[in-house]
């Protein structure tokens, strides 16, 4: 059955078609679910155990290492990684990537069961390890809330109140409040007063820790009703607690006779933030994954307003990132890269074909656009970051299908044909080669979306978007562009002038006619360019992702380790100060302590330490960025030579790590840190473009150990906990309990006075057994001190130390890397250890591996579609042997630009190909056909390919100039340059190399064909 024939016969079921694609596609594109980047599950869990009093080895060796171990045995785990810290271990489990989102719950569970069966069998004080199975959730809508003139318990009522009314706004899934200050009540006792009246610490403890308990206290009961009594008020007030009475030896006291009661913050916060210099914390809002980000921001906003009125004045509720608004913004600049795409097209065909035929194939490819979303909707794609990237990608092909039906309807006609018999003749010889081409094109990226892993996750939208677009585009190709056809072109005479004798057909011609004469020079020719070109791909750049295209750059300070929060928050103030100058600068977000809430999937905030600072830092414009980096740099390194100031860029893709690094593993941590120093030293050496370059150990810390008399405090029934307990008291403070305020629990710390000189050898220790204060001094044989590692990392259970470094703007990861790569490969490693690249090194190769695990099998289909097509092996051979050569144009685009060959140049590289294979598969088999008509073998390549010159070159003009509109867009500028350097030259290898390939490969026939006429004459 010839489709095109019957869609003029029957209009009514075309026009439904056209209806349904037009109006379902309005539809689809308003009812579209829309995301910044795909749905993607982080397949991780965070497990965080504090052990207090323990260090950092201790952690790893009591902690981590059974946890780990009992982890391990679960076969979902791909990777298991630790932190250990003084009192605290952070173990980040990751789950093989072949696992999808609807398996992690069971995941989960299991892990759950794993760490709470081990955890019985953990040291004495080691308290309860928590399972954060939340790790990936997306708070794309982020602000800052300053309150200047407002107490920490009107803060943290604020919080309480926003936090309450935006999760009452539909399609919000959690709101997480960062950054409150952490109060608490201190309570100071006079150690000259406690001594004398011998009240030992244990005792204010004990009164503090019942005063404000909740117990049952039981009910009366009757026969016909039960009443409960409720537990007596406890201390609510500051100055309740400090007229507790606290009893000691048969005496009572009062707590405020005998201590200062006040409340206060902690002196070490966890985090502080600070919006544009004044302190503020933070509201993220994650939405659910089946909504639309765009419509829940709008709702978020909306009730930010309805809000306004119950607000307090002097509080500001300021935007650090709107992830709905870059999400509208990346629709409606698609929309018109989209409107300027067709507008391309038709003004390029009605140029070539006239304008009768721009109106035909433009609205074809209109509707296959529109109609795509009618699919997108209907399949539950959303429009994010990559399926927009798959429908522009697309553009390249969908135009293909029309043309080539449009083109050889309208010459038909222009023979004298009418229109059905013109339609019977363009789309019967051409839909199934167009189908098998097609099907090609699609395959092409299968390997990528139908993967398994994490990758195949996060393009799955890809595969589809283009799967739909292009078969949708053969389905209105035969359909749709017949029948408007059948209404705007116009039928001519039989024996009108022919259609190929233009100007540029006979030029075509002629050079056709030299390269097939001298075909040996030609393959020779595109050999030797394409061999030059493979070589210079190594000088073209490589580059993982792109830079966003969002005027967002991060800022990271670190100074030596063990650096209080308060000095490193005095530094961030400095950076404050001098960015507030800068009029190029819109907005600054501090986060001292750790980094932010996850406002981005590709996001990745450090880990809590008290000497880390870190700014999210607004533009006007993506152009500003450069030059403040630049600046900022420099002032960052000459004011504070002793921290480590980096500036980096926000990125498309994963991020928040050193983009070079390289992993040391070993059981020493001794050995290890020798091999990170030799490796620092050769990063360094080997090039000067490794910046910044550590390791992820950092310094160790000075301890103080006291040495425990043994003999002399047993006799005076001293223990090792007393002396903690005691020093712990005249440092940091104990915890005695805490104090309800509402929703809130406050701890109650009791501490030395702060004022006043410090001496750890004059401090006093209770003795149970006399009953009175004995000197610490007494009860030590004074104190030792070490060098300790407060930073211990673990990978798979083995101890890992990181050396990574920055590199300059301008350079990539690939380039760095392959200066500084020998020099730490020669490394001599001690039996037992072993060295591993990490950084982008590593997720560029793991990313290849899964493609080029895909790759085979889509090849393998693609190369039995071609044969099933011309049911032969010499015709696909021709076609692939084209597509090697698609490098060339793009090395040459790529060099010529300056542009890297990023992860979407290797998608424009892949959509390249399917447009290679089917402008190859066209002209082949036009060859074929006219060849069956009885004439000769080089008449027939040339006729076939003259006939096959406008469609061609048309589908590749239109598709190069529609690319244009991308050259601006920092995520698809380098897809768009390999799409049009690569089209340009494969357009060239199509109409030139593809005849001459067809000469040679069919010179038999030639020769058979020539003895034949011979005998017959």
């Amino acid at each position: 059955m010839n489709i095109a024939r019957a869609s003029i016969d029957r209009p009514i079921y075309t026009w439904l078609i056209i209806l349904i694609a037009l109006f379902g596609g309005i539809w689809g594109f308003l009812s579209l679910g829309r995301l910044e980047d795909p749905a993607f599950t982080i397949k991780n869990a965070v497990i965080a155990t504090q052990y207090p009093g323990a260090t950092a080895e201790q952690v790893a060796l009591e902690v981590s290492e059974p946890l780990e171990s009992a982890i391990q045995q679960m076969g979902e785990v791909d990777t298991i990684t630790s932190v250990n810290q003084p009192g605290l271990s952070l173990i980040e489990v990751e789950i093989k990537s072949t696992y999808d989102g609807t398996e992690l719950p069971e995941i989960w569970t299991k892990l759950r069961a794993k760490v709470r069966d081990t955890a019985r069998a953990l040291p004495s004080g080691v308290q309860q390890p928590l399972v954060n199975d939340r790790f990936g959730d997306v708070f794309g809508l982020f602000y800052a809330v300053t309150a200047e003139g407002f107490s920490d318990a009107e803060k943290h009522e604020l919080s309480t109140f926003l936090r309450r009314e935006l999760l009452t706004v539909d399609g919000v899934a959690d709101v997480e409040v960062m950054g409150l200050p952490q109060e608490a009540i201190f309570v100071e006792p006079d150690l000259a007063i406690s001594v004398n009246q011998n009240v030992p610490l244990q005792a204010i403890n004990e009164a503090i820790a019942n005063a404000d308990s909740v117990n049952s206290s039981g009910s009366l009961r009757s026969d016909n009703d039960r009443t409960a009594i409720l537990t007596a008020e406890g201390s609510d007030t500051v100055s309740a607690i400090a007229g507790l009475s606290v009893g000691s030896q048969g005496q009572v006291i009062n707590l405020f006779d005998m201590s200062d009661v006040f409340r206060g913050r902690l002196t070490d916060p966890e985090v502080m933030i600070r919006f544009n210099g004044t302190e503020a914390f933070t509201l993220g809002i994650a939405g659910l994954s089946t909504e639309n980000i765009v419509e829940v921001g709008k709702r978020a906003d909306a009730k930010f307003a309805e809000l306004d009125t119950q607000i307090p004045f002097g509080v500001e509720i300021l935007p650090i990132y709107q992830q709905h608004v870059v999400v509208e913004q990346a629709s409606n600049d698609f929309l018109v890269n989209l409107a300027m795409s067709v507008a391309i097209v038709v003004i390029v065909l009605a140029l070539f074909m006239g304008w009768r035929a721009a109106i035909v194939v433009g609205s074809t490819l209109l509707l296959t656009v529109v109609g795509t979303l009618l699919f997108m909707s209907i399949f539950s794609i959303e429009m994010e970051r990559i399926s927009l990237g798959a429908l522009i990608i697309a553009m390249g092909m969908l135009v293909d299908n029309a043309i080539v039906v449009a083109e050889g309807m309208q010459i038909a006609m222009l023979r004298g044909k009418n229109s059905r018999d013109a339609a019977d003749e363009a789309a019967s010889k051409t839909q199934i080669p167009l189908l098998g081409a097609t099907v090609i094109g699609i395959m092409a990226f299968a390997g990528i979306g139908l993967s398994p892993d994490a990758t195949g996750e996060f393009l799955f939208s890809l595969f589809a978007v283009i799967a739909i677009s292009l078969l949708l585009s053969w389905v209105l190709a035969l359909t749709v562009t017949p029948l408007l056809g059948h209404y705007f072109f116009k039928q001519g005479e039989e024996g009108a002038l022919d259609a190929y004798g233009g100007i540029m057909f006979r030029i075509y011609g002629a050079i056709l006619r030299w390269a097939l004469r001298f075909r040996w020079l030609v393959v020779a020719g595109l050999v030797g360019v394409t061999f030059a070109c493979f070589a210079g791909f190594g000088l073209v750049k490589q580059q993982f992702f792109p830079d966003s295209n969002t005027p967002l750059f991060f800022v990271h300070y670190k100074l030596p380790q063990g650096t209080p929060i308060a000095r490193t928050a005095e530094d961030m103030a400095v950076f404050e100060e001098w960015l507030d100058q800068r009029d190029d600068v819109v907005a600054v977000t501090t986060f001292v302590g750790q980094g932010a809430t996850r406002f981005l999937l590709t996001y990745s905030a450090e880990k809590p330490n008290p000497s880390y600072g870190h700014m999210i830092i607004r533009t006007e414009t993506l152009d500003d960025i450069p030059a403040l980096q630049a600046d900022l740099e420099a002032f960052g390194s000459a004011q504070f030579p002793e921290g480590e100031f980096r500036t980096k860029r926000l990125i498309f893709g994963p991020g928040g790590g050193d983009p070079i690094q390289a992993r040391f593993s070993g059981s020493d941590p001794a050995v290890l840190r020798q091999l990170a120093d030799e490796a620092i030293q050769r990063m360094r050496s080997a090039s000067e473009n490794a910046l910044h370059v550590h390791h992820d150990w950092r310094e160790k810390e000075l301890a103080v150990q006291p040495i425990y008399a043994t003999e002399r405090a047993q006799t005076a029934g001293v223990t090792r906990e007393d002396i903690a307990g005691t020093l712990q008291f005249s440092t940091d403070g104990v915890r005695a309990g805490v104090f309800r305020e509402r929703d809130r629990l406050i701890p109650i710390i009791i501490r030395r006075p702060a004022d006043g000189e410090y001496s750890i050898v004059d401090q006093v220790v209770y003795s149970d057994q006399s009953e009175k204060f004995v000197p610490i001094e007494q009860m030590v044989d004074g104190f030792d001190y070490k060098a300790l590692n407060t930073l211990v990392h673990r990978r798979d259970r083995v101890l890992t130390i990181t050396v990574g470094a920055e590199i300059p703007a301008g350079f990539t990861a690939a380039q760095v890397h392959s200066e500084v790569r020998a020099a730490i490969e020669d490394m001599e490693l001690p039996a037992g250890y072993r060295m591993e690249w990490g950084g982008e090194f590593e997720n560029a190769g793991e990313a290849n591996e899964s493609l080029g695990r895909q790759l085979p099998v889509s090849l393998l289909i693609m190369v039995l579609i071609s044969v099933l097509i011309f049911n032969a092996v010499r015709q696909p051979i021709i076609i692939w042997l084209l597509v090697p050569m698609s490098v060339n144009g793009v090395v040459i685009g790529l060099l010529g630009t300056g542009l890297p060959f990023t992860f979407t140049a290797l998608l424009g590289l892949l959509s390249l190909s399917g447009m290679l294979i089917k402008n190859g598969i066209v002209l082949v088999e036009e060859i074929d056909l006219v060849r069956e008509t009885g004439k000769g073998l080089r008449e027939s390549i040339i006729e076939a390919s003259v006939s096959r010159l406008r469609p061609v070159m048309l589908a590749a003009i239109t598709t190069i100039l529609g690319m244009a509109p991308l050259l601006t867009d920092a995520f698809f500028k380098s897809m768009a340059v390999t799409i049009m350097g690569g089209l340009a030259f494969a357009t060239i290898l199509t109409m030139v190399a593809a005849p001459v390939f067809y000469l040679i490969f069919f010179a038999r026939d030639e020769k058979r064909e020539m003895k034949a006429a011979e005998a017959l004459g």
